[in-house]
């Protein structure tokens, strides 16, 4: 509601204020100036909202914790079958594959590229001979350009399109590209690439070790966690859906999402499909129940953006409430991304 400071009789407008708000949600309302925090909405969460400090945040269950690592060293590097290896600093991921002549490097993420050769002259001398792009993202290959020697960079078309759009010289623009599906034999190791669709980003790929069953789809699955804020800022989120539903009936055993402390399996995978079902549920009824323009001052009925944000704000706040009391303990940080992945769902349901 609205403070009419531009008024000379303030009082009286201030108090036909707080007579419609407390008519509205009680008799504890208040009136800011316009344009400024003014009282909170009903039920609110009890998960704090976008721009309000949370003090302490929930604690991480331990099924989320991944082994430790020495902050001397900045990594950690885990075996996950036949010459295939995870690099890690329980924030990102990456994987190199040792071959008869040579290894080959999935993801350079900048937080830790520059210990990628050294994880790997403690397994093997062998030189890298090919990098792999998960994706365009920063985040994921940002360090690709301090990888040594002259790697054969292989990508889906899309990353190639984005990254020489992109013109960083951070990212290598890749050498080889494909559209559909590619398989990488060196030596006795073999590594199948595909591309499925945006989902998360375009030209983001599965990799697939066959020999080791691992499967490695990145900013998809996090296991244990929830997904980074709006579902990983998902381009097509139908089509984000669509792809964990795919990955949970692929004949995996471990799974690596890029992010996060450890590794995944089906489970977890079972896990954040569950989780989507819920919160595209969660979602659809908040829209359904909640009415467009209630609270809203009278003489902000000729803002459509203002009633949009009102009503936005309050299905929100709904979706919020319904998942808390089965997810908030189930996946870490849950409290980070709750609202970040209900208004994403809600916008997402409203225009896809």
């Amino acid at each position: 509601m609205r403070q009419i400071v531009e008024s000379n009789n303030w009082q009286v407008a201030i108090g036909v204020c707080a007579a419609v708000l407390s008519t509205v949600i009680g008799p504890l309302a208040w009136c800011a100036g316009t344009g400024e925090a003014g009282t909170p909405y009903p039920n609110m969460p009890r998960i704090a909202p976008p721009g309000v400090q949370i003090d302490y945040y929930l604690a991480v269950p331990p099924s989320a914790r991944g082994p430790f690592v020495d902050p001397a060293m900045g990594y950690r590097t885990q075996k996950l079958g036949q010459g295939l290896y995870l690099v890690t600093d329980n924030m990102y991921q990456s994987m190199f594959l040792v071959y008869d002549s040579g290894v080959v490097v999935i993801d350079a993420p900048p937080s830790y590229a520059e210990h990628i050769p050294e994880a790997i002259a403690k397994v093997t001398p062998l030189s890298i001979t090919h990098l792999i792009y998960s994706h365009s993202h920063i985040d994921h290959i940002g360090g690709a350009s301090g990888i040594p020697g002259r790697p054969i960079i292989i990508a889906q078309r899309e990353t190639k399109r984005l990254i020489e759009e992109a013109n960083d010289a951070h990212r290598p623009v890749p050498t080889v590209v494909f559209d559909r599906d590619y398989t990488l034999r060196v030596g006795s190791q073999v590594l199948k690439l595909s591309y499925h669709g945006y989902g998360h980003a375009p030209g983001n790929i599965y990799i697939y070790a066959p020999a080791q069953q691992v499967l490695m789809v990145v900013d998809v699955i996090s296991p244990g966690w929830m997904p980074y804020r709006s579902l990983s800022l998902s381009r097509d989120i139908p089509g984000l859906f669509r792809q964990v539903d795919e990955i949970a009936n692929m004949p995996f055993s471990t799974l690596v999402g890029g992010h996060v402390a450890r590794i995944g399996d089906r489970q977890d995978v079972i896990v954040q499909k569950q989780y989507m079902h819920d919160l595209a549920v969660a979602a659809k009824h908040s829209l359904s129940d909640t009415s467009f323009g209630f609270t809203v001052d009278p003489l902000d009925h000729e803002n459509p953006w203002a009633l949009a944000d009102n009503y936005m704000d309050r299905a929100t706040i709904e979706c919020v409430n319904a998942m808390t009391d089965k997810w908030a303990s189930r996946l870490a940080a849950f409290d980070a991304y709750i609202w970040d992945h209900c208004f994403a769902m809600e916008e997402s349901l409203r225009a896809d």
